[in-house]
């Protein structure tokens, strides 16, 4: 299940997803060092941030890979059991780097393995968003209905993988944003997916 009937309206109605080809998604988010520059946070291992969606996209492409949907990010963080949390149904800030003990900084990625998910994925929730290729449209989920058109012009991207605490299940993996694909945040990454 995708969504959460618990949370904003962007998040809801919670709706089934079916994938019809398995796919792969990246362990971590990328870093300043696998893009070849930095970002906001300064240090080959910090995630690489303040990137216009289309450069998260190009770079994915250029590693013959894609940035994944938005359901397969969802997917990958909560898992068949449609966990709250990568690891659970309960907040744990040992488990993430996030507002209440980040100091407004990324982290190292992967510096928490407590905090995988179901797959190993590190980082799914807390230290930095991260760009998914989905357009930002109302729920439920359709990747048919052109909200993975990889034009960018004139779009809203979703972000996932919550870092604040500001609302309800902050940090929760079917938290969803959106900004404008060529807009930057200080605090928005990516990580690259692939087909099997």
């Amino acid at each position: 299940m995708m969504g959460s009937e618990d949370s904003r309206r962007d998040e809801r109605p919670a709706h089934e997803q079916c994938f019809a080809q398995p796919f792969w998604i990246g362990k971590m988010e990328v870093t300043n060092a696998q893009f070849g520059s930095e970002g906001v946070f300064p240090g080959e291992n910090r995630p690489r941030t303040n990137l216009t969606w289309t450069e998260a996209r190009d770079f994915c492409a250029s590693k013959g890979m894609r940035l994944p949907t938005e359901a397969e990010w969802e997917y990958a963080a909560r898992g068949v059991d449609n966990l709250i949390y990568p690891w659970g149904n309960e907040l744990d800030e040992t488990r993430l780097v996030f507002d209440r003990n980040s100091n407004n900084q990324a982290a190292d990625v992967g510096s928490i393995p407590e905090g995988a998910s179901w797959v190993g994925a590190l980082d799914m929730s807390g230290n930095v968003f991260e760009w998914v290729s989905s357009i930002y449209a109302r729920y439920p989920f359709d990747p048919a209905d052109g909200r993975e058109n990889p034009d960018p012009t004139g779009t809203d991207r979703v972000f996932r993988g919550g870092i604040n605490s500001y609302i309800d299940f902050g940090v929760s993996g079917h938290i969803r944003f959106r900004l404008e694909a060529e807009g930057r945040d200080w605090f928005v990454g990516f990580r690259c997916a692939r087909a099997v």
